[in-house]
Order: C-alpha cells, then structure tokens, then sequence
C-alpha cells in the first residue's frame, strides 16, 4: 500500500486498526467528529488526527487513499464519504480486514435478533467440544483484530456480525448463519431492502466447501441472494422437522445431517424462555455439528446454558412481583417475541429512540397482551398511539419515573417487563447501560 489508510470513527470498533496499521509500517490518518479533548483512547505514535465538525474535510486534505475504514453504522450516502468515493477510494471496514487476514475457519452470526446468544451458544458448544482453541467477538464485544498474532488454523473463531458491519464486507466467514430478518436501523440504511442486503454479505462470498443455515422458510428478502449461494445450506426450525439441519419437534431438539436423524437433547433441558430462544438453540447445534462439533458438547452447553444479561433477564421478585429485564429489544419484533415468551399479566416499559420503525403490528400485539404499557423516550407517543383500545397507558419522563409507574400500578402476579421496541440513544450510551440503569432501579425497591 503506497499511501495513508483513513480510519473513519475512532470508537471501540477502529480503535483496533491504529495500531494494526502503525505495527505494519502504514500511515494512517484518523478522523474523528468529536473534539480532541472528547478522545480518551490510544494516541498511537505516527497517526495524523482530524478531529471537530469538519474532521472529514481535514481528512480529505491529508489524502488521496487507497482505503477508506468507515465506522460501523456511519451513513455512507452522506457528500463527504460520496466525495472520498469519487475520489477512488475503496471504502472498506474493520470486519472485512479482519476476515480476509484470519487464519482460522469463522463462524459468523447475524440476524435482526438472537445474535448474541446464538453466538454465546456456538461458542459454548465449540469450548465444551475442548478439540480447538476458541476465540468469540465482533459485535458481542470487542474487535478481534488485536487477537490476529495468536490465533492459528487450529482455532475456531466465533463472530456476531451486524448489518452495519457486514455492509462494506468482500469476504464471507467459512460458517455463517442468518437467524431471522425484520425490519431494524432504517435510521441508517436507506430501505428495508438496503438493510437485508446488507446481512446478505454473510454468505454471498462463501466458496462451496462452505455453509449456511437459514430458517425455514429462509426471509424473503434473502431469495436472491440465497439463490446464488454456492455453500452447503442447512436449515433450522420450531414445530416442524427440516431435511437437513436441526429443528425442535415432538419435545426433543433434533439433527437431521448425514443420512441419519438424532436426539441432541429433551427440549425441557433448555432453560431459556421463548420460541425464539428455542430457534436459537437449533440454528446453533445445526451451525455447531456442520462444523464437526460432537453431539454430546452441543447437548452439555445448551443443557447449562442459562442466558445472556439484558435478553428476558429476571431481575427479581419484589411484593409478589416479577420484574424483567429485555433492554435488548430495540425493534418491535424483539418486543413481540418477549411478548409470546412470558406468560401472566404484564406491564411493559416502551419507548426510545426513533429508528423510523412502523409500530403498527407492536400495537396490535400489546392490545391482545399487556394490562398496562409505560411510555417514554422519541418513540413513547407513536408507541402509544398505535395501541388500541383495553390497556392503559402511562407516559414517563425517565426510565425512573416509569419504573415508579410500573411498581405503583402493579399488583401481586404482574409481570414488570422493561422490553422498549426502540433504542437508546436518546437517555442512555447503549442498551447495556440501559438495562443496568433498570436493574438498579429495581433493586432498589427492596431497599
């Protein structure tokens, strides 16, 4: 590479690639859109900095480049990336880097929801398994570019991957799997469509000793895409048997690969509410044993996995009581899917920021479901409206005051679920603070 890389957004995803870049002799220029005294992270020696409102502006006068790393999530049809494109540039990401430089088979995870704890199971399976060394992130963490010098082609490697992360991929992981696909991050991506392409990247560069697991039926938006893969195609399911792949039937978690049909395990043995978490469970053990996985590791990690924070978290039980914890749903499909998995009276907490979602079908589930409902956030009134008639609604100012609401209003077999259909940007950093800031809340009822 002759010239400088742009490192665009120096968050936790890019922060990785300063030093990666500076190891192997590379200029790198990064840029940043808050003021130098914002950054707390590395100043790594030989990196020229653009910080403040025009920091692409500055960026652009220290180029041309080759490559262009965008942070993930950032616009790319806004005119300052449109400029640097017309310029020649390749825009490119820390994911692409990462999978074309990585020496060990990767299994990647995407889907509008169950990354995580898809990604937590197939990484489970694999450490249980004890054949490989086991290297999990991405999107469930932290960058795994740092990890490049100790992991070899004995390891397996297990990634979550977002739409925004898969969007500039040229390369494909050697195992991918699609989980499911609604409607998320319109904010962002200019349609739906542009949002499913997007996952699409998982597997459309795979090569034919490759594999893929989809649902069946796979999305519909995927049909394209899916017919030019060139991969083994494996399904999974709940409630119906798959030719191939795993699927939960007849109270029994089962795999359906190489010309025999198996238990993995009693479906009672999983702890984890939810069809959804069931779904789960299956697109891992199929995504696991296609890539040489023994059964009895996928039945002892699924049989004692118990969840992931923030994912219909139990908070706790307080004057008869239950409060939980979902801050993880950040679109209305996620917070339907809460909604089947939790059974009694329910009194949910909704709102956030505004990812330009249609509530209409959240409205209509919430009607049939829920006693009361608590709103807040940008997306709180359009939340709101779209409920029918039957449950009350409640509007808040704070995650505090609706959780005051909430207890007031509660009565003894009530379920309290914090489950907002919407990000939270607008009061919190991230959902994790978010569903801490609920746990606290909660905690301090008993106090």
């Amino acid at each position: 590479m002759k010239g400088p890389v742009l490192v665009v957004g120096v968050g936790i995803n890019n922060r990785p690639l300063l030093r990666y870049f500076g190891e192997r002799g590379v200029p790198v220029v990064a840029a940043d859109r808050m003021e130098p005294d914002q950054y707390s992270g590395p100043r790594e020696p030989g990196v020229q900095w653009c910080f403040g409102s025009d920091y692409l502006e500055q960026a652009r006068r220290l180029g041309p480049y080759e490559e262009v790393y965008l942070t993930p999530g950032m616009i790319k049809r806004q005119p300052a990336v449109l400029a640097l494109l017309g310029e020649g540039t390749r825009l490119t990401c820390e994911t692409d880097l990462f999978l074309k430089n990585c020496p060990a088979p990767v299994i990647g995870i995407t889907g509008s929801a169950g990354k995580t704890t898809t990604t937590s199971l197939v990484g489970a399976i694999l450490r249980q398994d004890q054949s490989r060394p086991v290297y999990v992130g991405g999107n469930i963490g932290e960058s795994l570019l740092p990890e490049l010098a100790r992991i070899n082609p004995d390891s397996w490697v297990v990634m979550e991957l977002s739409s925004f992360q898969l969007e500039l991929t040229e390369t494909s992981p050697h195992g991918a799997a699609v989980l499911n696909l609604a409607p998320n991050h319109l904010d962002i991506h200019p349609s739906y469509e542009a949002y499913a392409e997007a996952k699409s990247h998982i597997f459309r560069h795979q090569s034919p000793s490759d594999w893929l697991v989809v649902p069946e039926p796979p999305p519909l938006l995927l049909g394209s895409a899916l017919a030019e893969h060139q991969g083994r195609r494996l399904a999974f399911r709940v409630g119906e048997a798959v030719p191939r792949g795993a699927y939960a039937a007849d109270g029994a978690i089962r795999w359906a690969g190489g010309g025999a049909e198996r238990v993995v395990m009693p479906v009672a043995e999983w702890h984890l509410p939810g069809r959804m978490n069931l779904e789960n469970a299956c697109a891992a053990t199929a995504l696991s044993l296609a890539a040489g996985a023994r059964l009895e590791a996928v039945r002892e990690a699924l049989s004692t996995f118990t969840g992931v924070p923030h994912r219909l978290e139990v908070v706790g039980e307080y004057g008869g009581v239950r409060y939980i914890n979902d801050s993880i749903a950040t679109a209305p499909d996620r917070t339907m899917a809460a909604l089947e998995a939790l059974a009694g009276p329910l009194i949910v907490i909704l709102g956030g920021y505004d990812k330009h979602l249609d509530y209409a079908e959240l409205g209509r589930a919430l009607t049939d479901r829920v006693r009361m409902a608590v709103v807040l956030g940008q997306t709180g009134p359009a939340i709101a409206r779209a409920i029918g008639p039957g449950p009350a609604v409640l509007e808040a100012r704070s995650l505090e005051e609706a959780v005051a609401l909430a207890r007031r209003h509660a009565r003894p077999g009530d379920t309290v679920l914090l489950s907002p259909a919407a990000a939270s940007y607008d009061m919190f950093r991230n959902f994790e603070e978010r569903g801490e800031r609920f746990r606290t809340l909660v905690h301090d009822l008993d106090a």
